[in-house]
């Protein structure tokens, strides 16, 4: 489009005449800056810019950042990744090439971006997030976004949900709110991990994480600080009793350790193998013989939610062991949290709904990839009055994303990681932020996490 075209389009002549007689009448005292502010609320903004590059994660492997430009300014979001063992996730698009960051490097996803999705948004309102969506979606034509990239798709998604609230003047929260349609907003409960285990973990604790949940809190910001001082308490003793190779960074290893406070939630996530459990995969000794039947672990489950203040228990079952995670869900002991069952994939949702197979939804944007679709599950999820849990992933970025998400989606917990290292507390001090602009108006979830019934 010609600069001719361009204002003809706009009738720019017209506009400048109305924000100059505007000026006049309202005998601004400095009319440059306010017919620039007239100018800029008189005409609608649009996506004019998208560019891509490749940065690196919290793991040191390349993620794809965007920067996209509006009338307004420049926009800028990074898309997470996770381990990449869920198959029914959206597929991150990597080179494959061994000589480039072991095979990690996303260069295609950057040229998609910088070449196709760029082409075929420029233009766009950034305001009309689901028409951006599945606009980039028809570009894409696969199931689970392998062709364009579920990170090439998720940080444009992002970076353009950012743009819309900017040019509504709303904070972020506010403007995935409106998307979503919800008008109460809470501040999520911050889920801490304190221990790790599992096959991510050096340590012999089959489990994978520990963690912990100040709902006894008043506010986000006294959760917060509940976090950081048990943390910081909780090494000062690992370290006295087993030295500092107990302690690593962000996480704590210990062949087992419970908490119980009366004002703290525990929960755990077991590593499985198949339809039966080994939880002595990790110990040197180990026959291989010693596995445990889904009945047993349900009744291990039992007696530890018995002899513990046990609230929160994600994926106490493989993946594919639907009928035990339906038994146990049914004896309503704790929430049950479904996450490589779900992989935030719609029709695994929806099979989870239908057969009572859980009651709580991780949700991790990029195993969806656009924020539109995001929404949807999360609709799905509490139409079915389960609990969502808005999530980081593995591989993070200081992009606070999530914590917004969380707050206009109406989570009720957020899982962002230990109260240490910048990626995480990105989310965590945006919460902060975010409670401070609520004030006396701002809600936290607190005991109150629970989903209703």
């Amino acid at each position: 489009m010609s600069v001719q075209e361009y204002l003809d389009k706009h009738m720019l002549s017209r506009r400048i005449e109305d924000a100059v007689n505007a000026a006049v009448r309202a005998k601004t005292p400095d009319p440059v800056l306010f017919i620039s502010n007239h100018m800029r609320k008189a005409i609608p903004s649009v996506i004019t810019r998208i560019k891509a590059r490749q940065i690196l994660d919290s793991r040191g492997i390349p993620t794809v950042e965007v920067d996209l430009y509006t009338n307004k300014g420049m926009f800028r979001a990074s898309a997470p990744s996770g381990d990449g063992t869920g198959m029914y996730e959206a597929v991150d698009l990597r080179d494959g090439d061994k000589g480039s960051y072991l095979g990690n490097s996303v260069t295609k996803a950057i040229k998609n971006i910088n070449e196709k999705i760029s082409e075929a948004l420029i233009g766009m309102d950034p305001t009309l997030q689901s028409q951006i969506d599945q606009a980039m979606i028809d570009l894409d034509k696969t199931e689970k976004k392998s062709e364009l990239g579920a990170n090439a798709v998720l940080a444009v998604s992002i970076a353009a949900c950012k743009a819309g609230a900017a040019e509504k003047e709303v904070p972020l929260y506010k403007h995935i709110a409106d998307l979503y349609g919800k008008s109460n907003l809470t501040i999520p409960v911050p889920v801490f991990s304190v221990i790790n285990g599992g096959k991510h973990a050096g340590n012999s604790l089959a489990f994978q994480d520990i963690m912990i949940l100040p709902t006894g809190a008043s506010r986000f910001e006294e959760a917060l600080q509940m976090g950081s001082e048990t943390y910081h308490h909780l090494k000062a003793v690992i370290t006295e009793r087993y030295g500092a190779s107990g302690c690593n960074v962000g996480e704590f290893f210990l062949a087992w350790m419970l908490l119980a406070y009366n004002n703290w939630a525990l929960f755990f996530i077991l590593v499985d193998k198949g339809t039966k459990y080994d939880l002595e995969f990790k110990s040197p000794s180990r026959s291989g013989q010693n596995f445990k039947s889904g009945e047993d672990m349900i009744q291990m489950y039992k007696e530890l939610c018995s002899d513990y203040p046990i609230v929160l228990i994600e994926d106490p079952f493989d993946k594919e062991d639907w009928e035990h995670n339906k038994c146990f869900c049914a004896l309503g002991l704790c929430q049950v949290v479904g996450d490589d069952l779900l992989n935030s994939n719609l029709k695994r949702i929806e099979k989870a709904i239908q057969e009572s197979a859980c009651n709580s939804l991780i949700l991790k944007i990029n195993q969806i990839g656009t924020v539109t679709e995001a929404i949807e599950v999360v609709k799905l999820a509490k139409d079915a009055h389960w609990g969502v849990v808005a999530s980081h992933q593995w591989g993070e970025t200081e992009d606070s994303f999530i914590a917004d998400l969380a707050v206009g989606l109406g989570a009720s917990q957020i899982k962002a990681g230990a109260p240490c290292r910048g990626e995480r507390l990105a989310k965590y001090n945006q919460l902060l932020r975010i409670e401070e602009e609520f004030g006396d108006q701002a809600i936290y979830a607190g005991e109150d996490w629970r989903p209703s019934s």
